[in-house]
């Protein structure tokens, strides 16, 4: 028989200039369910972003955070990846719980076809978008962390 690993109740967030896409993973950390969209006002207004972030993570009893990271398509990090990781630097200095940074290229794009896909009218569409993304990273992670533990000990 094969060793269990430890659960992981994850929060994955999609980082934007105005929202931030938000989906939890069910309390086991197999799935990932799109969850709620957090907006502002302006870009570098964090405070109520990050309170309520913090409040998911208590009601959730959530042990890791998971940011998308939007590198460039050569793999290259710019600017918005430098934000990226300042929100994930302050998350961690307000929680305590080191953020994973995950790939996020074409999570956008993916996620507004599997929108598009459920029947949904644009409107609606982006009214989604960013927390289906924030699914799709945080099910990336997932995934990701299955195949390092290996098939036998799930």
């Amino acid at each position: 028989m094969g060793r269990q690993i430890e659960g992981v109740r994850a929060v994955g967030l999609d980082y934007g200039s105005k929202t931030v896409g938000v989906a939890i993973s069910d309390e086991i950390g197999l799935t990932a369910v799109s969850c709620e969209i957090i907006r502002r006002e302006k870009e570098n207004h964090l405070r109520k972003t990050c309170a309520r972030i913090e409040e998911i993570i208590a009601e959730k009893n959530i042990n890791t955070i998971v940011v998308g990271l939007p590198l460039n398509m050569n793999g290259k990090e710019g600017e918005r990846a430098a934000k990226a990781r300042e929100f994930a630097g302050m998350l961690e200095r307000r929680t305590g719980i080191r953020p994973v940074m995950v790939d996020e290229r074409l999570t956008t794009v993916e996620a507004d076809e599997l929108i598009r896909l459920t029947g949904n009218h644009k409107k609606d569409r982006k009214e989604h978008i960013d927390s289906m993304a924030a699914a799709i990273i945080l099910e990336d992670y997932l995934n990701m962390r299955r195949n390092e533990h290996g098939k036998d000990q799930i």
